[in-house]
């Protein structure tokens, strides 16, 4: 039987704008995490020290060897891993003749030497800048200070940290031509005095007068001058509870040390100077090193007049910097005790 029934085929025609797959999924997962890592990275550069920091550019530039950390590997275990045999045969430059006597390495506890004092130097230049914020603070805090404060001047130098205090025009600190303090200067030096004595570090004091010539009985000058009012300077110190053999040197330097070079005359060159010593400058002051020559005074590279206080950064509250300055004892660092 012959079937006639039709033939129907269906066309489905496509819609644009269908689903696409997931591809986009894949896609995105991945930018995810780019970010992720991109933060990560970041996050830790903002938080890692710059001696971090520094180990990483290290690593970076040299993988195999840099020689910037305490330890040239990546991962220290705590061991001294070296190179095989045959790496040290095949791998390593061989050294001409006679190249290897004239190296000349140093010896390995002569580093230690030198590490260790420029450990104790950065120790002590912390201390010295702890101290010094807690003058400023002492000074912006006590209103009776706050009366002088443009006639007491802060600095860090190459010796220590030096307090400067200076005559104004109508504020001197001694009676005229003589090394009579007057109240008011006591009165400073007795208010700096607990906080200068608060570390262990000796101090160096110094006088000076300004060019004016000054000559009294007996050939009475500018030189014994300076040096009597340092003395005088000195005793108020120990009176208010210094101890006298923290005292390294009291010297003075008439007019030879000028703070204002450009005016002789101007009052600021009246001043007394004290600094508290660093360590190397006390022992050179001592001769205890380069055969007792004396290093140059810090008064002899005064600065401008309108130098001011020394920058110090952001300010510390008085008990966070008298709290830091206790963790430091006779130039070492001490770990804190735990509380009772």
């Amino acid at each position: 039987m012959e079937n006639n029934q039709p033939i129907i085929v269906k066309r489905v025609k496509k819609v644009a704008g269908g689903h696409h797959g997931g591809a986009w999924k894949i896609a995105f997962a991945d930018f995810a995490t780019a970010m992720m890592a991109f933060f990560m990275v970041m996050w830790l550069m903002s938080s890692a020290t710059p001696e971090q920091k520094k180990l990483i550019s290290g690593y970076f530039k040299d993988p195999i060897g840099f020689s910037e950390s305490a330890s040239p590997y990546v991962i220290d275990l705590g061991g001294s891993p070296t190179p095989s045999p045959d790496r040290t045969l095949n791998d390593q430059p061989q050294e001409a003749p006679g190249e290897q006597a004239d190296a000349d390495p140093k010896d390995p506890a002569e580093l230690d030497a030198e590490q260790a004092e420029a450990k104790a130097e950065e120790v002590e230049r912390e201390r010295l800048e702890l101290l010094l914020q807690e003058l400023q603070n002492k000074v912006e805090q006590d209103p009776q200070l706050q009366r002088f404060k443009d006639q007491i001047l802060f600095e860090i130098t190459q010796d220590g940290l030096r307090i400067q205090i200076v005559d104004a025009e109508n504020r001197p600190m001694f009676a005229l031509g003589s090394a009579q303090l007057q109240p008011y200067f006591e009165d400073i030096l007795f208010a700096l005095t607990d906080t200068i004595k608060a570390v262990p570090n000796k101090i160096s004091i110094s006088g000076h007068t300004d060019a004016k010539p000054f000559a009294g009985a007996g050939g009475f000058g500018n030189w014994e001058l300076s040096a009597n009012r340092a003395n005088a300077a000195r005793r108020v110190l120990i009176a208010a509870g210094y101890d006298d053999a923290q005292v390294a040197r009291v010297v003075g330097y008439a007019s030879s040390a000028l703070f204002d070079r450009n005016d002789p005359f101007n009052p600021v060159n009246r001043r007394i100077d004290i600094v508290v010593l660093t360590k190397k400058a006390q022992r050179n002051i001592e001769g205890e090193q380069g055969g007792g020559e004396l290093p140059p005074d810090p008064a002899t590279d005064a600065p401008a007049p309108d130098s001011g206080a020394a920058p110090a950064g952001e300010p510390l509250s008085g008990d966070q910097v008298r709290e830091r300055l206790n963790i430091f004892e006779d130039g070492t660092l001490q770990m804190d005790q735990p509380k009772e």
